[in-house]
């Protein structure tokens, strides 16, 4: 008998271990914006490493075809509040939809009367001078229209540039890197802002992106040049990598860019082809013996 409670002891022990592990492991999941997490327990080695991609380069063009663009579906995502956007890649702050849309606007304004001036009333004698027929029938749309807001928001065309962050870890399990993509970031590029910098629209965990673009398989769509049979997802062509991208940072003490540390231009390209480099060379060596 006492055999028999020592045995159930143990086994309702186990039960216990086993479902606190797994709820650990669910909430560290829920937690981690990777498409496809790797528990921290596997990873023997990470460098956390940005990229920027350049949508007007000819292998990122499938990635950016007409009416299909990559930026066009996140946006129209945020819009329509299937996605959620944050205000950087630490994934910490949400944005609202207003703010989005605040961020993808060009700060550039058109002539008309200041928010003082119609404030004081400036304006408003014209709507009221619509004494005749034609004013009459005319007023109310005439005084809609030049009320009416004008969209001075960036076409998914001109937002060509986006940024990817991702944790280049060795799975000790697997024995073998991955490329742990956790965020990608929409830019607006320098040369259309008008501070002459890069500004950020919006930042979005990649386990939310990889959901929008498979439940929009029509729109979201890497176009294959080649055979129109085989069109791949976008979620797809992340994992299997099918875009250009150069390193722009990779994690250090000073969170320094590569263009900050060894300068703009040419120096900054040889530095991030010298850093993709290295990490090939890393995980050549771990099979050195």
């Amino acid at each position: 008998m006492k055999l028999v409670k020592a045995i159930a002891g143990v086994a309702a022990g186990l039960l216990l271990s086993v479902g606190a592990m797994a709820q650990q492991v669910a909430a560290t999941t829920a937690s981690n914006p990777s498409a496809r997490p790797i528990p921290e327990s596997d990873i023997m080695f990470k460098k956390i490493v940005w990229r920027k991609i350049d949508l007007r380069e000819k292998q990122n063009r499938p990635m950016f075809s007409e009416n299909r663009e990559i930026t066009k579906i996140i946006i129209n995502a945020v819009k329509s509040g299937e996605l959620t956007a944050y205000k950087n890649d630490s994934l910490n702050t949400p944005l609202t939809r207003e703010e989005f849309i605040a961020n993808m606007t060009s700060q550039e304004t058109a002539g008309g009367l200041s928010e003082e001036e119609i404030a004081a009333g400036f304006g408003k004698e014209e709507a009221k001078e619509q004494d005749d027929a034609w004013g009459a029938a005319l007023g109310e749309t005439e005084t809609q229209t030049s009320t009416a807001a004008v969209s001075n928001e960036y076409f998914p065309k001109q937002l060509y540039l986006l940024e990817l962050k991702e944790n280049v870890v060795f799975d000790k399990k697997r024995s073998r890197m991955y490329h742990d993509i956790q965020s990608i970031s929409v830019k607006v590029p320098s040369t259309l802002n008008a501070l002459g910098f890069e500004q950020n629209v919006g930042s979005f965990k990649m386990s939310d992106l990889d959901r929008i673009f498979r439940a929009n398989p029509e729109m979201a769509i890497w176009y294959n040049a080649q055979n129109d049979a085989q069109h791949k997802n976008l979620a797809d062509a992340f994992d299997l990598w099918l875009f250009s991208s150069y390193i722009t940072k990779i994690s250090n003490p000073g969170d320094r860019a590569l263009a900050d540390i060894y300068g703009g231009g040419r120096k900054g390209l040889l530095a991030a082809q010298d850093a993709a480099e290295a990490l090939i060379e890393y995980e050549y060596s771990l099979w050195s013996y």
